[in-house]
């Protein structure tokens, strides 16, 4: 019987062992056409946006029975997981624990998140919050305090931080950026920046980063405007337009001025390839303390709508 010799047998001895197994991924929330686009790139190989290492593999429906979309769209998503995805759907968030590695928490409505957040932080895995982070500043902060007691990483963002107005346009002589989207609102939400406005608000963000100190918000029926000032100077506004429109955005140099197209670019997939990274590395893509302030921004720019237009701090 012939043996391998130990200088051949040791390259195999040292090597590291690989295993190649997805993150199983778990849903909070089947109320949001996010969960459909997810798994779609996640869970099919054959997509061409495909993200390989991790995989959907059970979802918590959830839901808010007074908010329409939320009502309306719960178990047809749902359903849609479960019988074309195969994803298993579980009955509480305590379920979903044990058979999954990382949680998206998805529910549309924001001030869910806060209850969904606290339960899930039981289960000690890392998480992504899908927008909003939550309906008002002292939920958001809430949400932080919670997730730190626990131990459990996450992070929140906009798909809009990845697009092309936000990526594209970032330039280190900036001296002011206006930027703009959609802007519908929905009672139930405090903050009205906060169901849909928060994605222009992330535009702005990722163009200035945070700093902001005194904002201001005027509303009308079709639109809202709100100005900030920044520390060294730089002023950044966000314009909402209700019922719709296109993202778009203006950034001021000293010697020039640079506006986006006319149609821009964005997808969940840049997205998507953060959380997958965040997921499987634990590196924090954007600082849990940036969120938090654009939610003091939200919180002011109300205030200052409630004070027609007043300057307002950020608390």
């Amino acid at each position: 019987m012939r043996f391998m010799s130990f200088r051949l047998l040791w390259p195999l001895l040292a090597a590291p062992l690989c295993f190649s197994a997805d993150l199983k991924l778990g849903f909070i929330g089947t109320d949001t056409s996010h969960v459909i686009a997810f798994t779609k790139v996640l869970n099919d190989p054959s997509n061409a946006d495909h993200i390989a290492g991790a995989k959907v593999v059970a979802a918590f429906k959830g839901g808010s029975p007074d908010v329409e979309s939320s009502a309306n769209r719960v178990e047809g998503f749902a359903k849609e997981l479960s019988g074309k995805w195969g994803v298993e759907i579980v009955p509480s968030i305590g379920a979903l624990c044990g058979k999954v590695d990382a949680i998206l928490l998805e529910s549309v409505d924001g001030r869910a998140h806060l209850p969904q957040a606290r339960e899930a932080a039981k289960c000690g895995k890392p998480m992504f919050i899908d927008k909003p982070l939550a309906s008002t500043l002292e939920d958001a902060r809430e949400i932080a305090r919670v997730l730190k007691a626990a131990r459990v990483k996450w992070f929140s963002t906009s798909s809009l931080r990845y697009g092309e107005v936000a990526v594209d346009m970032k330039a280190p002589d900036m001296t002011g950026v206006i930027v703009w989207g959609p802007g519908p609102v929905e009672e139930h939400h405090k903050l009205s920046l906060t169901w849909y406005g928060i994605h222009a608000v992330e535009i702005l963000y990722t163009l200035l980063g945070p700093g902001a100190e005194e904002v201001t918000m005027v509303s009308t029926p079709d639109s809202d405007e709100v100005t900030a000032k920044w520390k060294g100077g730089k002023i950044g506004t966000v314009r909402t337009i209700r019922p719709y429109s296109e993202f778009g955005g203006v950034v001021f140099r000293a010697k020039s001025v640079s506006p986006s197209g006319a149609k821009t670019r964005s997808s969940y997939v840049p997205m998507l390839r953060e959380i997958v990274k965040f997921f499987q590395t634990g590196v924090v893509p954007v600082p849990n303390e940036e969120t938090l302030e654009m939610f003091a921004f939200m919180d002011a720019a109300e205030r200052s709508k409630t004070h027609g237009g007043a300057p307002m701090k950020l608390r």
